[in-house]
């Protein structure tokens, strides 16, 4: 009979040593591969018996895996150490490819992060094999492909080579597949050596994916916090300055990212170390107190008073000490540090071509879509045509740190609308680095005056005058509008701190829809477990009549097939065919047949109930061979009351993720956040506003 498990392909993640970064580099894999295939494993051979291992955490916690974190390893670094000490290491191997295989049947495709249980040969469990060769024959074993990571870390690019080649040939005299080769965290010039027959990547070092966290710090130091919230423990470490001098040599010294080091009584540092960072000279990441002497209250108070959204630590131990240990301090990629994973996968993505590494992985790409799968092709399509888009809540908490992830993964260029100032202050207090987003203030910008000229122009037949123009234009949605009407933007998303009236009606007044469309809308993609449906219009038109509710469905259709679905459009009714009457079921008839007059080439059903729409069985035995009856991927609802009460019922019965609301029938895309719109959702309506915008 042979092998009938279904066909796995795995991609086993190695490195030379302890750290290097492989765990951002299967980070990476993962997130590659989950775009295309639905079921997804994540595995390592060992892990650690007495805490969880975050890279394994995250990785299972993140992706929709088929396996939960206990079935995901093979044995704990403890029972690997008694199983080579009592002589039985073709047990060890024995058991962890059983695990592994168990895994590998579930599965379309496994990433495996490979052991890391030392810094070095001369540091590793005596007892354990060699490590390159341990994972050489695990991946033979479990008949994987490899990708080795170099750590280029303040390596000379001849070093790199060596080490990449190096890499590569010795996997290959242990008997590996070698798929590609990474050399990680590398100085920024450093190119990828040629010569070698399979591909080879280099990462740029990224320091806020190696930096450790203020609370990675205070964990390592047994520190007690004494201020500092979520945002504050969440800043990235990225240099330390111990603070003994007078203040002036102090604030020579203090650099973008650096802890501050001193003894509690040294409030006069304290005090001048935050007024630094209040003032924005500095961006500071916390302030570590010694000697477990804690500081003056008064000083505490006025560092309060300061608001510079710094975490205050207090340690035991003494500066030197305490020095000596944090700069040991590596980050760690875990569920705890979601800024330093986007960090991580926008330097992979930056680097590595993924459509090369896709190609030779050799996944034949699922026909079921999962929600994390049409997220993340959304992520995929906006990178590879990246467009510029303004935001104009630029202070608002969700913005900016929506703003972070779309910068550092690439999904588009931004312009933040505010006060310049105001941004960068609550960017501190939050941690967050948006650096490269282009900061715009409507008050002061020089564009205001050409933009009050162009919507006294707009509106004139509203007798709209330059000076009330000249009003108008400050206000950050009508100016966003108004930089994608001059071509200064590609698109606006606004509505987190706004309503939808607020954030739609400049569009309606300044860039209007395009032509032959009768009235803009929208649409909610509905992600259920195996599909994408898209349902229209669930937002915008209390009570279409037949034109509009035709150029809503034809709007959504175009939708639908701009983001890859396949559009065959329901036009709902309470009724199926011919078996209802009345004034509502004739609308719908009629805007059907203006479909079928617009788009003869558009499959399409109404009136359809929603069941005859989605149901197989039902449709067939409500309208025999018809091509949308129990098919159906866009639902056009007849009015809104109707189109957003089942989204909702939908949303919350069928835990589907409804990604939206979409606007369309625009000319240029401005898109309408939900006021309760999460980062992520932020960073989704982002990318879909860049895919329209390139389209």
């Amino acid at each position: 009979m042979g092998d009938e498990r279904p066909p796995a392909r795995g991609v086993y993640v190695t490195g030379l040593g302890r750290g290097g970064g492989k765990g951002a580099v299967a980070l990476g894999l993962t997130e590659l591969l989950s775009r295309r295939v639905a079921r997804i494993g994540v595995f390592r051979p060992l892990v650690p018996g007495d805490r969880t291992d975050p890279l394994l955490e995250l990785l299972t916690t993140r992706y929709p895996v088929v396996a939960p974190y206990s079935d995901a390893y093979g044995v704990t670094l403890e029972e690997a150490v008694a199983l080579v000490a009592d002589g039985r290491r073709e047990e060890l191997i024995g058991r962890i490819v059983e695990r592994y295989r168990a895994l590998e049947r579930r599965c379309a495709a496994v990433v495996v992060a490979g052991s890391d249980f030392a810094a070095d040969d001369g540091d590793r469990p005596r007892e354990l094999p060699r490590e390159l060769a341990f994972n050489a024959r695990l991946a033979t074993e479990f008949g994987s492909v490899v990708v080795p990571v170099v750590d280029g870390l303040d390596q000379p690019a001849a070093s790199v080579e060596a080490a990449v080649r190096s890499a590569y040939h010795s996997l290959v005299d242990l008997g590996s597949t070698v798929l590609a080769v990474v050399a990680n965290r590398v100085q920024p010039e450093t190119k990828p050596p040629a010569g070698l027959p399979v591909p080879v990547y280099a990462i740029p070092e990224v320091p806020a994916v190696s930096a450790p966290t203020v609370t990675e710090v205070a964990e390592a130091l047994d520190a007690t916090v004494l201020t500092g919230g979520p945002a504050a423990l969440d800043r990235d470490v990225l240099d330390f300055v111990v603070g003994a001098a007078h203040v002036p040599v102090l604030l020579d010294y203090l650099v973008e990212g650096a802890l501050m080091i001193t003894p509690g009584d040294r409030a006069d540092l304290l005090i001048a170390a935050s007024a630094a960072h209040a003032a924005g000279q500095v961006a500071l990441s916390g302030l570590v107190i010694t000697l477990g002497e804690r500081p003056d209250p008064r000083a505490v108070r006025v560092i309060e008073r300061l608001n510079t959204g710094l975490a205050m630590l207090v340690t035991a131990a003494d500066s030197y000490h305490t020095i000596a240990a944090a700069s040991r301090i590596e980050g760690q990629l875990s569920v705890a540090t979601p800024r330093k994973v986007e960090a991580a996968l926008g330097a992979f993505e930056s680097a590595v071509d993924t459509d090369e590494l896709s190609s030779r992985l050799e996944v034949t790409r699922s026909d079921r879509v999962t929600p994390l799968m049409f997220e993340y092709d959304l992520i995929d399509r906006a990178r590879a045509d990246r467009r510029h888009l303004v935001l104009p809540e630029g202070t608002e908490e969700r913005i900016l740190r929506a703003a972070e992830t779309i910068l550092r993964r690439g999904v588009a260029d931004l312009t933040l609308l505010g006060d310049p100032g105001e941004i960068a202050r609550r960017a501190r207090e939050l941690g967050v680095d948006v650096g490269a987003a282009r900061l715009v203030d409507p008050e002061t910008s020089p564009w205001r005056e050409e933009f009050a000229a162009a919507y006294a122009e707009a509106r004139r037949h509203r007798r709209v005058g330059l000076d009330l123009a000249y009003d108008v234009v400050r206000d950050v949605n009508y100016f966003g509008t108004l930089m994608v009407a001059a071509g200064y933007a590609d698109g606006m998303v606004s509505g987190a701190a706004h309503t939808t009236a607020a954030t739609i009606r400049p569009a309606f007044e300044i860039i209007k829809t395009v032509p032959g469309v009768s009235v803009a809308s929208s649409v909610f993609f509905m992600l259920l477990p195996d599909r994408v449906l898209v349902y229209g219009d669930c937002a915008v038109n209390p009570d279409p009549d037949a034109e509009a509710l035709a150029d809503i469905a034809v709007s959504s259709a175009d939708t639908a097939a701009r983001f890859g679905v396949e559009p065959r459009v329901a036009m709902l009714s309470y009724s199926t065919g011919t078996s209802g009457a009345g004034a509502d079921v004739e609308k719908v008839a009629a805007a059907t047949a203006l479909v079928r007059q617009r788009r003869p080439d558009l499959p399409v059903a109404g009136p359809i109930q929603y069941d005859a729409a989605i149901d197989p069985v039902v449709g067939a035995a409500k309208l025999p061979g018809n091509p949308v009856a129990g098919r159906a991927t866009v639902f056009v609802f007849p009015d809104l009351n109707t189109g957003n009460n089942t989204y909702k019922a939908v949303q919350r019965s069928a835990g589907a993720v409804a990604v939206g609301p979409v606007m369309q029938g625009l000319r240029r895309p401005v898109n309408d956040l939900s006021r309760g719109a999460t980062v992520k959702d932020i960073v989704n309506t982002v990318a879909i506003t860049a895919i329209q915008a390139a389209g």
